[in-house]
Formats: C-alpha cells, structure tokens, sequence
C-alpha cells in the first residue's frame, strides 16, 4: 500500500519538514503523530498554502497548521467502503489506523481509482529569445535546452500528460522550426499539440490572443517554458475552479533582508531601530490558469504582457486569485540557473 511510511512526521517537527514530504513523496499527505505513534493530524497541500498566504515562518511547529480532527479509516474496512466514503466526504487520501488509533497503512484516491482525463486547454510559452542564456541559444531555443537527458520544455510537458492533460497549445518564434521538428504532433506522447506563431514578439501575454476560437469551454493552463517545478497541476486547477476567478497566479514567497538598521520615527524622534530587517513579498512564479473569457480582450497582434493583463482585470473589478506554490521551482533563465537545474534533477524529479 505505496511507501506511506515516509509521510509520517513527529508533531514536534517545523512546516518546512513536511514541505519536504509532500515535494519527495507522491501521496500529497503528512500524517502527524504522537510519541506513541497515535495519529494526532494531518497536513495537505491546503494547509501549506494557507499557511504562506499568512506568511508563517517554515520553522513554525507542524502542530499549528494541522488539521486537528483528521477522517480515518479502520484497518477492517474494506477498499469499496473507504472509496465510497472518500467519495462522499470529497477527500483525495485517508489514513488507516488501529483500535489504539496508531496509524497502519494509507489510501488514496488517485490509487483507488483509475486517472482522470483532463479536457483542459494547456498553453506552453515557447518562443522568446533566451538571450540570457548565450552562448548555449545561439543555435538551440532556450526550451530545448536538455536538462538531464530531455529539453526543459519536453520535462513540463510530461508533468501535465503524468497527471492527464492531453490537450496542448504551444507559441513559439525564435527558431520555431526546431520545436515544431522536436514535439511535432504530440503523437509520439498519445496528445495532441497545435501551434501558434508569434510573427513579432508579443509579450508574455499577446499570444494567448491567437489561439483557436473553438476552444472548450473550459480553464486554460498557461506557463511559461523555460521553469523547472513540481507544481501539482490538478491541486492547481481544483483551486482556480474553486475560488471562481476570471486568473488565478502561481507565487512564490521571496525573502529580501535589508541590509541595514531600519529606522521608524515620528517626526524627529527615533521610534524603534530594526537591525536587518527580512521583507517578505510574494513573486509572480509563471504558471497561470484562466478563465476562457479572458481571451475576448486580447487581440492577437498587440504587444501585451501578462502583468498589464491582469492589472487591467483587476481594474475592471474581476477577481484574480493567488495560489503560493511550495513545491520545488526553478527559473531557467541565466548559466548559473540552468547548471543548478542539472544538479536539482536528481533529487527533485
């Protein structure tokens, strides 16, 4: 029943430990236990997000974001039973414990069941220059650069088709022949990949303005082609779907420590003096989902950037959501990034 014992933490252990289960193991769960090894919490992709959006330190104890009432299951039901009550309570895993409440096994429902197929449109950037990256994209576009044995962009498109995604969209414009030569069809992966051409640069956001007008109506998926991550693209999706907005943002947190003491004063008296100081912001991390709607403004041959184009949402008093990622993310945009991804390779995918 899958390797369910390395998601066990002690509750005595930090949020960062348990970003390190949920980045290293696949069961998207971390069950927290007592001395006497008696399940006491959970901690899920949910409770880590919410947690960054307050901005907790990775050090705070994992007691106080876990959820305290956890849904189990007895070791004597049976797998129809469990499904049928993850069915029913809408949850994704759920441990299985003893009379004494000590924790035996682990199930979940992407093993219970068959994979879902996911109609949803996915839109991968892939025409920009990379000139950062020269000498190494003189000859070869940035997202065919290989990281390990595959180009970086053949790596996000077998994360979305591993989670089942089959429906693709790439913009390309340097060197567009070689992506196009490269992925062809999609055939070779059982997907489909259509292409559209940016004739002139169009910004991080103008191509979207080329794309078919028969699209389903359904959420796009949109990142950029140049990142290494192991964002859960369906935990990704569920959350757009569930918080109704016309975007939803992928974020990182980013720590920025003043260098200084940092004065606060009323007029000339000194209030408090902060020695160095640690800022905290939240980064725009190129992993997007949007609402179909939001194609009708843009027109296709307007440069557009995807800042502006949220900007001009919000304006106009649409909702564009957040969603903190914590999982592993690379932006693969100068030498020393790119040689840092060939040594995250292993560890991470």
């Amino acid at each position: 029943m899958h390797n369910w014992e390395k998601t066990i933490l002690s509750k005595s252990e930090t949020m960062q430990a348990a970003i390190k289960i949920l980045e290293l193991q696949s069961l998207r769960i971390v069950m927290i236990v007592d001395e006497n090894n008696r399940l006491i919490g959970t901690v899920t992709d949910g409770d880590i997000r919410r947690s960054l959006m307050k901005h907790l330190s990775m050090d705070v104890i994992i007691t106080e974001i876990m959820f305290k009432k956890p849904i189990v299951a007895s070791e004597n039901d049976d797998k129809e039973s469990i499904l049928s009550k993850m069915k029913e309570l809408d949850i994704l895993q759920i441990p299985i414990v003893d009379g004494d409440g000590k924790i035996v096994g682990l199930e979940t429902l992407q093993h219970l069941i068959e994979r879902k197929r996911l109609d949803n449109p996915v839109f991968l950037m892939a025409g920009g220059f990379g000139k950062r990256l020269q000498p190494l994209t003189d000859n070869t576009p940035k997202p065919l650069l290989k990281i390990g044995t595959k180009p970086i962009l053949e790596n996000i498109l077998e994360q979305f088709i591993d989670v089942g995604f089959h429906s693709f969209y790439i913009s390309t414009h340097f060197k567009s022949e070689m992506v196009r030569e490269h992925f062809g069809d999609g055939s070779n992966w059982n997907i489909t990949i259509e292409y559209v051409h940016e004739e002139v640069p169009l910004g991080t956001a103008g191509s979207l303005g080329l794309l078919p007008e028969n699209l389903p109506d359904l959420p796009i998926l949109m990142m950029n082609g140049d990142l290494l991550t192991k964002i859960d693209f369906t935990e990704l999706l569920n959350f757009h779907l569930q918080n109704e907005g016309i975007a939803t943002v992928c974020v990182r947190e980013y720590d920025f420590q003043v260098p200084y003491g940092v004065i606060k004063a009323k007029d000339n008296c000194i209030i408090s003096i902060e020695e160095k100081p640690v800022q905290k912001f939240f980064i725009n991390a190129g992993v997007y989902v949007l609402d179909p709607k939001i194609l009708h403004s843009i027109d296709g041959t307007s440069y557009l950037d995807m800042p502006k184009l949220l900007e001009n949402e919000i304006e106009n008093s649409r909702k564009v959501n957040m969603f903190p990622i914590y999982e592993y993310w690379l932006d693969i945009g100068q030498i020393d990034q790119f040689k840092q991804a060939q040594q995250d390779l292993a560890e991470f995918f």
